[in-house]
């Protein structure tokens, strides 16, 4: 048999938190294997804080940090590409329209977007924080403005964080907070509370109980049929996920994602596994729902996984329980939520300086965190499992 043929090939798409968690778990612990090739691609050889990207978005600058760079002196190849196909039967992954990448096993972490097809004009008219270019692009709209209005629809906690965000850095704005539910919906009573006083210390107006349903060229049109005139929409309502897993022929569900069993396997094809905002992941308390604190968990269980799996042993199961849901207020303040493990709220919170210190100590964690996983991969193999919120009764 030859080299290329004794070589088994995986592949990862997308180097977001999950993907970047697996390959660097599958480099680290195949690193004395010459009988596996480890290959990750991605559309841009920078890594995309995406806990950070509002922050961007008003000017502030972000570490510079690129993949390659972390892989360097790893056995991983990186493939800078977008991928247009993945052909589930002949197991290839088209790159770029023009290179063809074939696999043995498939990591699938092409991970959710802002979804601005869901309300007419929104990709024509709004801003998103889908990347560094995309901030970029609106912190030099909001540099220029010099006064006016700045709609952000969607009330989620990623809305929260851009308008008080937004609002801090450019008080001379007025920022409108628009959404279907209540700012810090998910929180307790206090967390809740403290969140609604930072935004309107900060000048945020909430319209809330309203979903904008029409983005215009100089505004937003709302469900109760009043208009909010605004110079800049920016769209944080909800995500979508990639088509091409649905074209490929695996089994997905209603927003596209990827079903997958217990272990994180397609339930429909074996050799893919799915990570991060594109896997549909069953747990005891629902579908797991993406989220760095998430992500970068199940894309860990899968480099993990696959090096069982080629020592001959079985997979296991994945479980994840929620532990906190921290929320920037600009640069000066903070609320965290502690959870519990299927994310209703406990009666915990942080608020202030303290939340501040703690926001800023997880977004800042990953990179550090992936390079320990590089000498040391069973560091990062260590997260809350949920017990009785995540057991399933069919997992093994």
């Amino acid at each position: 048999m030859s080299t290329a043929q004794s070589t088994h090939r995986v592949l990862i798409l997308g180097a977001g938190y999950a993907g970047m968690a697996t390959a660097i778990q599958l480099a680290a612990r195949t690193r004395r294997r010459s009988d596996v090739r480890v290959t990750l691609v991605n559309a841009q050889e920078r890594f995309t804080e995406r806990l950070r990207l509002h922050m961007a978005a008003t000017g502030q600058d972000l570490a510079e940090l690129t993949i390659p760079t972390l892989l360097a002196g790893m056995d991983a190849r990186f493939v800078r590409g977008w991928v247009t196909a993945v052909d589930a039967h002949t197991r290839t992954v088209r790159v770029d329209d023009s290179r063809e990448l074939r696999y043995d096993t498939l990591v699938y972490g092409l991970g959710s977007v802002a979804d601005t097809a869901a309300v007419p004009g929104a990709q024509e008219h709004a801003y998103t924080l889908d990347s560094p270019g995309d901030a970029a692009a609106l912190a030099d709209r909001l540099a220029r403005l010099g006064g006016g209005t700045v709609v952000v629809a969607g009330s989620g906690l990623s809305g929260v964080e851009a308008a008080a965000e937004i609002a801090e850095r450019h008080p001379e704005l007025t920022v409108v907070l628009v959404g279907q539910r209540e700012p810090g919906a998910g929180m307790n009573t206090t967390a809740r509370a403290y969140l609604g006083n930072a935004l309107t210390r900060l000048g945020v107006q909430v319209r809330g109980g309203s979903a904008v349903t029409r983005v215009l060229p100089d505004g937003v049109e709302l469900a109760d049929g009043r208009g909010v005139a605004a110079d800049v929409v920016l769209w944080t309502g909800g995500t979508r996920v990639s088509p091409l897993a649905a074209a490929a022929g695996l089994t997905v569900d209603e927003r596209g994602r990827v079903v997958t069993d217990a272990t994180l396997r397609s339930v429909s094809h074996p050799d893919v596994y799915a990570i991060g905002d594109a896997a549909a992941i069953p747990q005891g308390y629902g579908v797991l729902h993406g989220t760095c604190q998430s992500g970068m968990p199940t894309g860990v269980h899968v480099g993990v996984s696959i090096t069982r799996t080629l020592r001959g042993r079985q997979p296991r199961p994945f479980r994840f329980g929620y532990y906190h849901t921290p929320v920037s207020l600009g640069r000066r303040d903070a609320v965290v939520q502690f959870t519990h493990p299927d994310d209703s709220p406990r009666r915990v919170c942080l608020t202030g300086r303290a939340a501040v210190w703690y926001k800023e100590t997880v977004s800042a964690s990953p990179w550090p965190t992936y390079r320990r996983m590089s000498r040391l991969p069973a560091s990062g193999a260590y997260w809350p499992r949920g017990g009785r919120f995540t057991r399933l009764r069919d997992a093994r």
